[in-house]
């Protein structure tokens, strides 16, 4: 195996043991695209647990400006020593894809690295769509570069949905380290306050905005699945991971879900099923 053989490899297993989702959608690209969606997939992973790697955040900005300057001069060759980095380069200059989502990404994710409060539904969205809406877009360039641009219409929305659901999951994890993603607006408009986010149990105005943020995860994949038909076929691969979200929905609206103990998750096999008919019905 040759060296950026291996850092697609190194891609590839990173997804797999901690984004598991995504690799299970990737399952379905065609292969000759699959590394290359790896290395995207995998370089937002990097970048979404740098928060968990460092004890301050000017350390996290320290390596979010490593990445910057791999991206904006991808020639110096530093950035080869790093598997991720080597195969996102590589993916990068093969198809031609745009540095600005990338940087766009990681300009998102300064949010993670402190304790401010997400304060509008128009932030979180704006946060989504950095990103991830940009990880369906570039996807889709990679898997389908000559009719892709038809349809990356249905990436906003795909991406929101995916990232919103995503951020629900994952509130025991984001109360643990004092921090929220739940606007503020959105809260207040309830009847609540950021207290409430800190309480030793979920408020009634916790959970009606948490249904609200449900609504509007629906209200994108409705979107999503109206614009899908002119997704050329080609490129519907890209979004097959976006069509798990409406399951954990499913699984926050049971009568024992704690939005603060409760670790949504679905088995593997009924993943795997869940994107093998969606690979099927969207044909």
């Amino acid at each position: 195996m040759d060296a950026i053989s291996a850092d697609y490899a190194t891609c590839e297993a990173l997804l797999r043991r901690d984004d598991p989702d995504r690799w299970l959608a990737s399952l379905f690209v065609p292969e000759p695209a699959r590394p290359h969606v790896h290395a995207l997939f995998a370089f937002s992973l990097e970048i979404a647990r740098v928060r968990e790697l460092v004890s301050e955040p000017l350390l996290g900005e320290i390596r979010f400006q490593w990445w910057r300057d791999a991206l904006e001069a991808p020639d110096k060759g530093e950035a080869q020593a790093n598997p991720v980095a080597s195969a996102l380069l590589d993916t990068v200059a093969r198809f031609g894809l745009p540095s600005e989502p990338l940087l766009g990404l990681i300009e998102a994710r300064l949010f993670d690295l402190y304790d401010e409060p997400m304060e509008s539904i128009d932030a979180l969205e704006a946060y989504a769509k950095a990103t991830s809406s940009c990880l369906f877009r570039l996807a889709t360039l990679v898997i389908d570069p000559v009719h892709a641009v038809h349809g990356l219409g249905a990436a906003d929305h795909a991406g929101i949905a995916y990232a919103v659901t995503g951020l629900l999951r994952a509130l025991p994890w984001h109360r643990a380290r004092g921090q929220t993603y739940v606007p503020l607006e959105s809260l207040r408009a309830r009847g609540g306050s950021p207290d409430d986010l800190v309480s030793e149990s979920a408020t009634p105005a916790v959970h009606a905005t948490l249904a609200d943020l449900r609504a509007l995860v629906r209200s994108h994949l409705e979107t999503f699945a109206a614009r899908l038909p002119c997704v050329p076929d080609e490129s519907r691969p890209a979004y097959l991971a976006a069509s798990l979200c409406e399951a954990y929905l499913r699984q926050m609206e049971k009568r024992s879900y704690d939005p603060f103990s409760t670790f949504v998750a679905l088995p593997q096999w009924r993943r795997q099923w869940i994107l093998w008919r969606a690979a099927r019905r969207w044909r």
